[in-house]
């Protein structure tokens, strides 16, 4: 089994680790005992460039449905809400990220973790699953950032 799967953005290689799973949403997930970490995928990341801004409107520990609003962002190309991948109960959040996000921009899959939850979600896809929408979505991807770009 490959260690890692590259999705092709443009000229931009995007690698996404295999042994993680990964939310619709862009974030990836990793077992961590009792809790999963949560953190931006390379797609993420690369469409964001340079984050710069990272803020969180709950406290931990909470109890959220997926979808709820959990904190915002802010980086070269965007400024975005963020939202919960999936239902459970928000643990911790990696408190050094708000005094110095940069680890989102060099270590996504590493120290740029955003958050730990307990979740029972069966709603994670693979990496062969996260391709697959990666590339149902990429030609309107590309559309709105030329878009963007143009404006």
């Amino acid at each position: 089994m490959k260690e890692n799967l590259v999705f092709m953005m443009g000229e931009f290689e995007a690698e996404f680790p295999c042994q993680l799973t990964y939310a619709s949403n862009h974030m990836w997930a990793c077992p961590q005992g009792e809790t999963v970490r949560f953190g931006f995928s390379a797609y993420a990341v690369r469409l964001l460039q340079d984050v710069y801004f990272l803020d969180w409107m709950i406290e931990s520990p909470v109890d959220l449905v997926a979808g709820q609003e959990i904190g915002s962002i802010e980086s070269k190309k965007a400024e975005s809400s963020l939202y919960a991948p999936v239902p459970g109960r928000l643990e911790q959040f990696n408190e050094e990220l708000l005094e110095d996000p940069s680890a989102i921009n060099t270590d996504k899959y590493g120290q740029g973790w955003l958050f730990e939850m307990q979740t029972t979600s069966s709603e994670l896809l693979s990496a062969e699953e996260y391709l697959e929408q990666l590339a149902s979505v990429w030609d309107k991807t590309q559309r709105t950032i030329k878009g963007q770009l143009n404006e």
